[in-house]
């Protein structure tokens, strides 16, 4: 399965998060310890945001280690609010498009875990998506799809209801559905786990890092303060402040 880190405060180079703590996401990608797979390398991206209401995005199918921009563009690169994501492919070929995060207007959705039955249900759920947002599909995942499916149920107004309603059309089907994930609508960052059955995927919440600012991980990245996401509750992160959201 996947890996993620984002972080929200001040302003900082997306490496201090994705390439310098001794295990980053750069780490994960070939040394992940809590998943499945210890090497993530079908491709990697990730949505920064600055001015303006959308954030930018790169993603590439290269592994994560394999691409030298990926360390540059770390290095040079400010921003105050990012997500980043290396994948391990579980549906859906290895394209672009299919690269995490994904990005429709201000909002940015990255996800760790699998929809099994979804070939099963894509037609359906692809049929009861608005125009725009069917228009905005680009890739093939199941990971896309849950977040088309947020978007279409709500999620600016209340992502709390939006989850409740897209993980009842999701249903259940004979493997249990998976879901970790993080997103963002340039102001705060949300995480949420859930499984049908068994363990939700991993995502730690950091305590305050030492320049103020708040992370997401799969795996703590650092020795610092780092608490599991509860299960079936989205955690909030603002900037400097967390709060959950019940």
């Amino acid at each position: 399965m996947c890996r993620i880190a984002a972080y929200t405060g001040p302003a900082i180079p997306l490496e201090n998060i994705i390439i310098k703590p001794r295990h980053s996401l750069l780490e994960q990608s070939q040394h992940a310890t809590e998943a499945k797979l210890a090497v993530n390398g079908d491709g990697f991206g990730i949505a920064w945001y600055d001015h303006g209401e959308a954030p930018g995005l790169y993603r590439d199918v290269l592994p994560a280690w394999a691409d030298d921009n990926l360390t540059s563009l770390c290095r040079m690169v400010r921003s105050r609010l990012f997500l980043s994501h290396v994948r391990a492919s579980t549906m859906g070929e290895t394209s672009r498009q299919n690269c995490h995060p994904f990005q429709v207007g201000r909002w940015s959705f990255m996800h760790n875990g699998q929809v099994p039955h979804f070939p099963a249900i894509r037609r359906r759920l692809e049929q009861a998506l608005p125009d725009d947002l069917y228009a905005a599909r680009r890739g093939s995942t199941d990971s896309e799809m849950i977040f088309l499916t947020l978007l279409a149920h709500g999620l600016a107004d209340d992502p709390d209801a939006a989850i409740a309603r897209t993980l009842e059309v999701l249903g259940n089907g004979p493997a249990p559905v998976k879901i970790t994930c993080v997103f963002s609508d340039g102001e705060a960052l949300y995480g949420f786990r859930y499984a049908s059955k068994g363990p939700a995927p991993t995502l730690y919440a950091s305590g305050l890092l030492d320049n103020g600012g708040r992370a997401f991980a799969s795996e703590a990245l650092d020795g610092g303060q780092w608490d599991a996401v509860p299960e079936n509750r989205i955690v909030r992160l603002t900037n400097p402040a967390a709060r959950q959201v019940a």
